[in-house]
């Protein structure tokens, strides 16, 4: 079976990963307690111990606020610990999947992004992701990036989480309506991952050096329009209650919300690459919500 290492198994998008990569191989899935990425000679050695065919790094600096504290941190981790599996997968011949974020623009541009538009990111965070990317492709290995955006999934901390948190406790919401972007699920980025290796292993797609690709869900909104949605799924899924209207939910400016980490106004993706490489369509994401907050809804009826 082929040897597929797995970075970052805890997380979102590391969780889902498990089992949309088990029918590809013998995965060895890692977390931050076997493996931390801050520590590169650990992180080489442990590639050269495994010697995978596959490596998928789901683990990353995520922080995006506090990254501005703590821009090392968020540079070694997303910058530096990328180009080192870039490194070993080269030495190795095997081929690189990592992650990357809407984050690398500027958000200035009217349009969906596509992957030869120039990355101008304005906060730490978005500069080690695309120091990142920049690494990687400077190694020379077999690579797959996917660049995506406003990952939520039912693992994790996320922004439906925050929203239902909120709402829950009663708290009003006013929530900026001037950003952009397509929330994505963690079990959409993890299917498409699965069928992209798919391919590749059946000849259908072979990536030639570093291949990026955008993905995320269809059908972009604004964070409020976001929370709105999230609040009016989770009002008619049963085991949720007393959570106010969504029109109560009120719209407001980025900068009436200042935060350390400047976000990009615009962050659509346009995913035409990635769906006529692999054949794919990128689905709406509110089917993705639904089922999310059903399997909260259920967690919390079995206490766990």
């Amino acid at each position: 079976m082929t040897p597929i290492l797995l970075l970052g198994k805890d997380g979102q998008v590391g969780w889902q990963l498990q089992r949309s990569l088990a029918p590809l191989g013998r995965v060895t899935a890692v977390g931050r307690g076997e493996c931390n990425l801050a520590d590169l000679d650990a992180l080489r050695a442990l590639i050269r111990a495994e010697k995978p065919k596959i490596i998928v790094n789901a683990a990353a600096y995520t922080a995006v606020d506090k990254a501005e504290s703590e821009a090392e941190l968020a540079h070694c981790i997303n910058a530096e610990a990328p180009g080192v599996l870039a490194e070993e997968a080269k030495t190795l011949g095997a081929l690189l999947v990592h992650y990357s974020t809407d984050y690398v623009f500027d958000g200035r541009k009217s349009g969906a992004y596509v992957e030869s538009d120039a990355p101008n990111p304005l906060a730490i965070y978005g500069r080690s992701k695309l120091a990142g990317e920049q690494a990687i492709a400077a190694a020379g290995c077999r690579s797959l990036i996917f660049r995506t955006s406003w990952v939520f999934g039912a693992r994790g901390n996320n922004f439906v989480k925050t929203i239902l948190r909120l709402a829950g406790a009663g708290r009003a919401l006013r929530i900026v309506d001037d950003q952009i972007g397509s929330p994505t699920p963690a079990a959409l980025i993890s299917s498409v991952t699965g069928l992209a290796l798919s391919a590749v292993r059946r000849g259908v797609a072979v990536p030639d050096g570093a291949s990026l690709y955008h993905l995320s869900a269809a059908n972009p909104v604004s964070w409020c329009a976001f929370a709105r949605a999230i609040v009016d799924y989770a009002s008619r899924t049963p085991g949720f209650s007393g959570l106010p209207a969504p029109e109560s939910i009120v719209a407001i400016g980025t900068a009436d919300y200042p935060l350390p980490a400047p976000r990009p106004a615009n962050s659509k993706l346009d995913c035409s690459s990635l769906e006529g490489d692999f054949g794919l369509e990128m689905p709406d994401w509110q089917p993705y919500l639904a089922r999310m907050l059903q399997l909260l809804a259920l967690k919390q009826a079995n206490g766990y």
